[in-house]
């Protein structure tokens, strides 16, 4: 067989998956202790190496299932990050995925099966290597995005108040809304449907609950929140 390239050195390459979650008014990632030398231990974002038959995608849709059960995610690529000191192992490249998932979907059997768990974002400890930095450009990408694309609705179950959207609204950008403009404005989005359900978890009088029509946003995807 036919060899290429012998005169260069070889690089790994891996994904690290950044796992968002949002639960009791906060935004939150799954981090676990690392199982592996070096930095054992340490807390870090969960990922795997690309295999030679892998896309960089096929890479992170497989770690993605791998550890929450889950296809079908909502995921982005974040970036790549290969400081030659970022590794003490050895030379590696990382490319750095966001997903965002309803907390609620993931079984918490395989949350103690792989050695994770959701952690405030505002409380999120030193993570290995560059993890920290891969989290907050991902965290930067969400702010940018949750005001032109309907990212939000990954984070919350399928039903949903206009309360629990806003508190998510303003987690990811860090920052308080007004309650009776942002109301409004949900309410002029014709992809933003009110059913008839109410919940009663919070409150005797309940509130309403609304859900996301994915094809009314995309017969008019002028979103703008």
């Amino acid at each position: 067989m036919t060899t290429y390239y012998e005169e260069y050195s070889k690089v790994l390459v891996s994904v690290d998956c950044i796992i968002f979650g949002f639960d009791e008014g906060e935004l939150r990632i799954l981090i676990g202790r690392r199982n592996m030398d070096p930095g054992r231990g340490e807390w870090s974002l969960y990922g795997g190496f690309v295999n030679s038959t892998e896309s960089l995608d096929d890479a992170a849709n497989r770690v993605l299932f791998q550890l929450t059960g889950l296809r079908n995610l909502y995921m982005r690529q974040v970036g790549a990050f290969g400081n030659v000191d970022r590794d003490p192992g050895e030379r590696v490249i990382s490319v750095a995925y966001c997903a965002l998932i309803n907390v609620n979907d993931y079984d918490v059997r395989l949350q103690e099966q792989h050695g994770v768990k959701w952690v405030s974002l505002k409380e999120m400890p030193r993570l290995y290597s560059d993890h920290n930095l891969m989290v907050a450009k991902a965290h930067k990408m969400m702010r940018e995005k949750i005001s032109c694309e309907p990212i939000s609705f990954n984070l919350l179950p399928n039903l949903f108040t206009l309360t629990q959207l806003q508190k998510l609204y303003e987690a990811v950008c860090g920052e308080s809304v007004d309650k009776r403009n942002f109301r409004k404005r949900v309410k002029e989005m014709d992809f933003i449907e009110k059913t008839e359900l109410i919940d009663k978890t919070t409150s005797r009088r309940g509130a309403s609950l609304y859900r996301f029509n994915r094809k009314a946003y995309d017969d008019s995807p002028n979103f703008k929140l």
